[in-house]
């Protein structure tokens, strides 16, 4: 009896917390979706009308949505594969005795606690300068004429950004993996004569599948919505080479002040990001359960 109390007094106590967060995502939810079925724009007030799922259709046939698909989908990728195997490499690294070890961590995480504005700001005025950068000095200085990463790269130059970003994400959490790897089974490999690459892909990558996993998940997740990178940088050009479908709901909203559009875009990526979690939380459960 005692035990039933408890938990309704339990609940109780966690209503107000459960009902709040439940209102902070259900309301805005609710009203993007709202919006969208509107045909609304911040330049005609109370012109608008009921015009059902018109703004969906407008939105995912628009050509600039393909593209926008494509660059999220390889700026998701390839930041993915730039952190991992890097991550990889650097745990490896710092996970070796070495002088200075505890200051060369702290060097190697201090990335991510960067502002993304600030880190595109830093890229793009001090490294990806076509005149003034670092990245320009070092190619007069060999005799070679300055590329302009911004103009004729930017794709990639966004990726380069938000995967330096990511990458002390990624070090941290298989650092921490494969400080559990017992050392004992190392030992043995080695003693059997296992080299150096054999105890890698038999040993240690099997054991940081499950980090790996998690850093997949979790990145994949935030990256979805990269937005201050370009915004700073590219503001999603040239056209559309580096539109991303977060920088596209943006731009339908409040550069063409299209609110219904930019609501039904925000609806089909909220859609699109609940589909990548629902996958890859199933391919996380996979791995767990090994």
């Amino acid at each position: 009896m005692a035990t039933a109390h408890s938990r309704t007094a339990a609940r109780f106590m966690i209503a107000p917390a459960v009902l709040l967060l439940l209102a902070w995502m259900i309301i805005p939810l609710s009203m993007t979706l709202y919006f969208s079925t509107l045909r609304y724009n911040l330049l005609m007030p109370g012109m608008e009308d009921f015009i059902g799922f018109d703004n969906y259709s407008y939105f995912l046939t628009d050509p600039a949505f393909f593209a926008a698909l494509t660059n999220t989908l390889l700026l998701v990728g390839g930041v993915l594969l730039i952190t991992v195997i890097g991550g990889i490499l650097l745990a490896l690294l710092l996970d070796q005795p070495m002088f200075g070890q505890g200051i060369v961590r702290i060097l190697v995480i201090a990335p991510f606690f960067v502002m993304p504005t600030v880190s595109a700001l830093v890229w793009k005025n001090m490294f990806m300068n076509p005149v003034n950068g670092l990245f320009a000095f070092l190619t007069k200085a060999v005799g070679l004429q300055p590329f302009d990463f911004l103009s004729h790269a930017p794709l990639t130059s966004i990726i380069i950004m938000v995967a330096w970003q990511w990458l002390p994400f990624a070090t941290l959490i298989l650092l921490t993996a494969m400080q559990s790897l017992d050392s004992e089974q190392i030992e043995a490999a080695e003693m059997d004569g296992a080299g150096a690459f054999a105890r890698f892909f038999h040993i240690v990558l099997p054991h940081l599948t499950r980090a790996i996993t998690v850093v997949v998940l979790i990145q994949t997740i935030f990256l979805l919505s990269v937005f201050a990178e370009i915004l700073v940088t590219t503001n999603g050009g040239p056209g559309t080479a580096s539109t991303n479908i977060t920088y596209l709901v943006y731009a339908q909203s409040l550069l063409q002040f299209d609110v219904g559009s930019g609501s039904a875009g925000g609806i089909v990526a909220v859609i699109l990001a609940n589909i990548v979690a629902i996958f890859l939380m199933r391919m996380i459960g996979k791995n767990l359960d090994i």
